[in-house]
């Protein structure tokens, strides 16, 4: 959700719970702030809180005017002093794959894991116990970073492509019509786009380039079954009597994205563990 409109999009979404305390509020509002003019953002987006079990992460993102640049994510444990994590890579998510459960609260804390590694010596090739210290920080950019690529999203023609590959925040957007808010291709994941590639022409035909650039909802794996789950991992509901929509992600709970049809108010917030969903293609 956009820093600049942080109370109207937390009272948006409070409807899945996802609210902050009059102090929490109060310390965003003056900290994202500072936060846009230090590190001279475009934009930035309350990203949302990753709960501990000793503290909670309060997660901010900073855009620059290309929306689909790589992004910058900052981190804070009490709303007011604000800490740069460092971009996400393969290695980090490879490393971080063997963790799970909850995060402490604590960027320091150090898990352990153990891994098997072959050690030779001579002719002879053993297996040898090894101890690997993976921090907590590493993790919180790993979960971030897939979060991002799995459940960040936006609607049809809030972004718009120049002919020069440039993504800018389209403001003649005025909201989704009532006709098309309750269907998955309305919507569209917040990052660079993977399936649309492997389209072929016959299925880009339809397409409009500068609004239609970026993978739809629709396409979305686990996808629907049938006409008993056609939502796949995606729930869609209407709110206050139709005036709000609001998809939640069942892949990584605690993902809510709202929109007002008919507006220019979108944004989603994550508030849950990290933990994502591995028993979801059981559930469908």
């Amino acid at each position: 959700m956009d820093a600049d409109s942080l109370l109207l999009s937390l009272e948006l979404a409070s409807g899945s719970g996802q609210g902050l305390s009059p102090d929490r509020r109060a310390s965003l509002l003056t900290s994202l702030m500072l936060v846009k003019r230090d590190y001279r953002f475009a934009r930035v987006l309350f990203w949302g809180r990753i709960l501990g079990l000793v503290a909670d992460y309060y997660i901010a993102q900073g855009l620059s005017e290309d929306q689909l640049a790589p992004r910058k994510t900052l981190y804070s444990l009490n709303c007011t002093e604000w800490s740069l994590l460092p971009p996400a890579t393969e290695e980090m998510v490879t490393q971080t794959s063997v963790v799970s459960g909850r995060f402490m609260g604590d960027p320091s804390h150090e898990y352990e894991h153990t891994e098997l590694q072959k050690v030779s010596e001579g002719d002879k090739v053993f297996d040898e116990e090894v101890v690997v210290q993976i921090k907590e920080e590493t993790r919180l950019v790993s979960i971030i970073d897939q979060i991002d690529k799995a459940v960040a999203i936006v609607p049809r023609g809030a972004l718009f492509k120049t002919p020069f590959g440039v993504t800018h925040v389209n403001r003649t957007f005025e909201g989704l019509p009532l006709s098309e808010i309750k269907k998955l291709s309305s919507y569209f994941h917040f990052r660079e786009a993977i399936d649309l590639k492997n389209k072929t022409l016959l299925e880009k035909a339809d397409l409009e380039p500068s609004l239609d650039f970026l993978d739809s909802l629709e396409y979305d794996i686990p996808r629907a079954l049938d006409c008993l789950f056609p939502l796949g991992s995606w729930s869609i509901q209407m709110e206050r009597g139709n005036a709000l929509v609001v998809l939640r992600s069942l892949l990584w709970p605690g993902l809510t994205f709202y929109h007002a049809p008919r507006s220019k108010n979108y944004g989603y917030i994550y508030v849950g563990t990290g933990e994502k969903n591995m028993d979801l293609p059981f559930m469908l």
